[in-house]
């Protein structure tokens, strides 16, 4: 899907590492969350409450899930799940432009 509709969308951006992430949540008349955002290149670390879905829709990027050993390569046009209560980490190679989505 390339665009949302009937949805709104929170003024106020989330901002992550002095601006080398952020994103701008989306809400469903159903509830459903969802952020769109940018991560310039860099290393990022971030936990989960919700399980999530990243949808990378351009960039590339390297993500190593919870307590993994490995890195493993994304790219646009890829996703990756995150179980809740946990986190990941990102090697951003360049600009990614995402969307998440929490799971319930």
């Amino acid at each position: 899907m390339s665009e949302f509709n009937n949805v709104t969308v929170v003024k106020e951006a989330n901002i992550f590492f002095n601006g080398g992430v952020t994103s701008r949540t989306i809400i469903f008349p159903s509830g459903e969350k969802k952020t769109l955002g940018i991560m310039m290149p860099g290393e990022y670390e971030f936990k989960t409450a919700a399980a999530e879905l990243m949808e990378i829709l351009s960039g590339d990027l390297d993500v190593q899930i919870g307590n993994a050993q490995s890195w493993q390569p994304v790219k646009g046009g890829e996703s990756f799940e995150v179980p809740a209560n946990s986190s990941f980490r990102m090697k951003v190679k360049t600009v990614a432009d995402y969307c998440c989505s929490f799971l319930a």
